[in-house]
């Protein structure tokens, strides 16, 4: 079987995707993974076939403008303007990545797993198979168990399924474009519902993957049965990669340290964050771990104990830690689970409210701490409470086993098998 997998966005959004395109490889398929060209040191290392796309809106995250919009939720009048100035420089990057992935898709596959956000049902659609939505966060199939997480308002519970309604129409945004390019590249007639990926071209109910855990998900789902919950999809380091002799040392050194790292998020001001998080370690009086990734934070006063790194695997470090601090991203939240180690979640945006939200309610995290509040005072607290609640281990270690056990890549392609 050849699946080819379309995704886009920063590491956090391609990673889950590269995953599942190891487990395919390791089930005896072919997998080809078409991703932003920034994101091929996720592949190689692994032997995944890997073909690169342009990266599109990525280019915008330069802009500080932008990147202030994005990360306060596009919060005030000026947010919304630039929320709209957003949208206009959007499209024609995304053209250009479809454009790409239309390419890619010539040489042919017998499914097509796409994100949400990639509109790759018209690239099945063009070649006669199977398109199967993957998501990641649980956004885009409605349910009457919990509102959609990107609504930040609260709702009556009656409610829950129309507040779905915003993401369909999201999506319809990049409508105009979908047509060019089913038109003029594909040859394909526009027909009814051909913008919903949640239906084949026949009507019928599409296959969706939901690669993260229903562990952490408010209980009694009612997801139909074409919607297949899987587990996390994990990345495992790359065969040959070893810690630094510096990462090493460090780690031996003394007790456990407190891993804190923002991934891509950079925020406004890294200088602010990197400013609070040293003061909250030396408050708290533990080791820590400082992953700057995509200058999320920056720190000129390293306390003693602190140990900087740009990045490591976090199937690798995580399980070292006493406690992981960090923004809430799906990824990193299931990296974090399946560690079983106890969080402390400081959410920008988007869906990281909603992890952060479940994470506490699961009892392995105290509560959020929103990058908009943040203190050195309540990030101390709550660092102290994450590594010291002897209750809060226990429940992190339980639950980090059942997610464990989950092994949602492979469920997954056992899924794709079965179309």
């Amino acid at each position: 079987m050849k699946v080819l997998i379309l995704t886009h966005g920063t590491r956090g959004d391609v990673q889950p995707y590269a995953a599942l395109a190891l487990a395919l490889l390791r089930a005896g398929h072919q997998a080809v993974l078409a991703a932003p060209a920034a994101m091929a040191g996720l592949a190689r290392p692994h032997g995944i076939t890997f073909a690169p796309v342009h990266d599109g809106p990525n280019t915008l995250m330069d802009d500080p403008h932008i990147r202030q919009a994005i990360e306060t939720n596009y919060r005030g009048l000026r947010g919304k303007k630039i929320a709209l100035e957003v949208m206009r420089r959007t499209k024609p990057l995304m053209a250009q990545v479809f454009e790409d992935m239309a390419e890619v898709a010539q040489a042919g596959a017998d499914v097509v797993v796409h994100a949400p956000g990639i509109p790759g049902q018209h690239l099945a659609e063009w070649l006669g198979v199977p398109a199967v939505p993957a998501a990641l966060q649980p956004v885009w199939v409605p349910t009457g168990a919990f509102r959609n997480p990107m609504v930040p308002l609260p709702l009556p519970p009656a409610l829950n399924r129309a507040s779905y309604l915003p993401i369909k129409l999201m999506l319809r945004s990049f409508g105009g474009i979908a047509d060019t390019l089913r038109e003029r590249r594909l040859s394909l007639p526009r027909r009814r519902g051909r913008h919903d990926i949640l239906r084949r071209p026949d009507g019928g109910p599409a296959t969706v993957l939901h690669g993260f855990s229903r562990h952490l998900l408010p209980g009694r789902l009612d997801y139909p049965s074409w919607v297949h919950t899987t587990g996390f999809w994990y990345l495992p380091a790359p065969p040959d990669w070893a810690p630094s002799p510096e990462l090493a040392a460090f780690l031996a050194a003394g007790d456990a340290p407190v891993y804190i790292g923002f991934g891509s998020m950079a925020g406004t001001d890294p200088a602010r964050v990197g400013r609070i998080v040293a003061e909250a370690v030396r408050l708290a009086g533990v080791r820590a771990v400082l992953a700057s990734g995509w200058g999320g934070m920056h720190v000129s006063d390293l306390p003693d104990g602190v140990f900087q790194l740009e990045q490591a695997p976090h199937d690798w470090l995580f399980p070292r830690m006493a406690a992981i601090v960090h923004h809430g991203g799906s990824g990193t939240t299931g990296a974090a689970l399946a560690a079983g180690r106890p969080q402390v979640i400081c959410p920008f945006v988007a869906d990281q409210p909603f992890w952060a939200a479940r994470a506490h309610a699961a009892g392995i995290a105290p509560p959020p701490q929103p990058q908009r509040r943040l203190s050195p005072e309540g990030l101390a607290a709550a660092i102290v409470r994450a590594v010291t609640d002897e209750g809060m281990a226990r429940t992190a270690t339980a639950l980090g086993e059942r997610v464990r056990a989950e092994n949602g890549a492979v469920r997954a392609v056992t899924i794709l098998e079965s179309l």
